[in-house]
């Protein structure tokens, strides 16, 4: 990623797509229309509400990201997507029963007009829904062209003049890369052969790589993160990033681990469980659906507590992570984390953390957030994977053999860093030798 010389400007429209526009899409779309109505706070949106330091503390220069960098602004946004089922995204905020009809009542003209374009969906992926919005073709190739001619045609349709993608669809079942994966010209043979390990959201990317639109993996899916997509996104100089939305106890542990690892206090074991009741839920009561989604949440202790380096403190943790489907909870969901840590001489500690949070209420920032910064990558010129942006990912993607950085406030230094060194301003190391030569 080279430091771009310029950065060409957000003019005309911005079309965001969202693939599954249910619980989490729709609450990002009627959230940003009401922000830009001055009917709501976009309140977790760094790019919203953000501010970012420039130069020395003494400098007092912190302006807000939005007005710091060439972001588009929610006024050049139009929203469109897909779904397995029809209803318009009113009617699907309304049966989320995220936002009450307070908020969605202020934008649900605008709602209405919303319609997702039918979705390619092949159910043995996600096996618990099953809706009538699809398409129909004779194979995954062709799946994909039509994939592709809904991105030409809404962006024409809507007078935008780029796109930009984040996925916010189901969970799909646990996948290995197969030889099908391992480059472009086989994957593309793959769509034609319709193979089995092609799964729904990767004609998704591959049809947005293919049009130009960045493309954001906002699940736990193998969706962009192998070589077939490494090479597409590399010839049609377009970013990716990935994966899995960094919302609740996941984003609890990349706060408290390094807590933990900086203090130097051991951790013996860390039970994790969670109860909620959306359509998320459903898909991962299925436990090939969970699988995909307990590999992303395992990763995110070893990452940041180094075993191999504190064999002491961090060499033999218990780590477990449960999901559980409970339809009255909704998508207001509940993290409960057990924590057995140890201290000075090996004295036993805990710390208990009961996370009572709205699953679509965190992501939103995140999926608005994801889509400005990635077209902002793509008018820097930028492609390949956007690891700076791994503060917004569960399971952050990096160049291949790298080790992910998994510490929330690494990945935000790094991330703040990156927009300074893309505005050409000084990086902030927090030395602070300056103020006492």
């Amino acid at each position: 990623m080279k430091q771009p010389v310029s950065i060409k400007k957000p003019e005309g429209k911005l079309g965001i797509l969202l693939p599954g526009l249910g619980a989490v899409a729709t609450t990002t779309i009627a959230g940003a229309m009401l922000a830009r109505k001055g009917k709501g706070d976009p309140i977790g949106s760094l790019t919203q509400m953000g501010t970012i330091r420039l130069g020395k503390r003494t400098d007092n220069r912190s302006p807000l990201i939005k007005d710091f960098l060439p972001i588009a602004q929610l006024n050049d946004v139009v929203f469109g997507g897909w779904d397995l089922f029809p209803d318009t995204a009113y009617e699907s905020a309304v049966h989320a029963e995220v936002l009450g009809k307070e908020h969605l009542d202020l934008v649900k003209d605008e709602l209405q007009t919303i319609k997702p374009m039918p979705a390619v969906f092949y159910p043995e992926y996600v096996k618990r829904l099953h809706g009538p919005n699809v398409k129909k073709g004779k194979d995954k190739w062709e799946m994909a062209e039509q994939v592709e001619q809904d991105i030409k045609t809404f962006l024409k349709t809507n007078g935008c003049d780029r796109g930009t993608a984040v996925w916010c669809g189901s969970t799909e079942i646990y996948q290995e890369p197969t030889a099908v994966q391992q480059s472009l010209a086989a994957f593309e043979q793959g769509l034609k052969d319709s193979d089995p390990s092609i799964s729904n959201s990767q004609i998704y990317a591959y049809a947005c790589l293919k049009q130009g639109v960045p493309f954001a993996n906002g699940a736990p899916n193998m969706t962009v993160d192998f070589p077939a997509m490494w090479e597409l996104s590399r010839e049609r100089n377009v970013p990716i990033s990935g994966k899995d939305f960094k919302t609740g106890q996941t984003l609890m542990k990349t706060i408290l681990a390094p807590g933990l690892k900086a203090r130097l206090l051991g951790l013996r074991g860390w039970f994790s469980t969670n109860i909620l009741g959306n359509r998320d839920g459903e898909v991962l009561d299925d436990p090939e659906n969970f699988k995909t989604k307990e590999v992303s949440k395992l990763g995110v202790l070893e990452h940041i507590l180094q075993p191999t380096l504190n064999q002491k403190l961090y060499g033999n943790i218990y780590h477990k992570v449960r999901i559980e489907y409970y339809p009255p909870r909704g998508d207001a969901k509940e993290g409960w984390d057990n924590l057995d840590i140890f201290g000075w001489l090996g004295y036993p500690m805990q710390i208990k953390v009961d996370f009572l949070c709205r699953d679509s209420i965190l992501a939103a920032p995140i999926v608005l957030d994801l889509a400005l910064l990635m077209d902002l990558a793509s008018r820097a010129n930028f492609h390949g994977i956007q690891e700076w942006l791994s503060f917004y990912f569960k399971s952050p993607m990096t160049a291949p053999g790298l080790t992910p950085e998994h510490d929330l406030f690494i990945q935000s230094m790094k991330l703040k860093n990156t927009m300074r060194w893309m505005m050409r301003e000084e990086l902030i190391t927090h030395l602070g030798n300056e103020y006492y030569d």
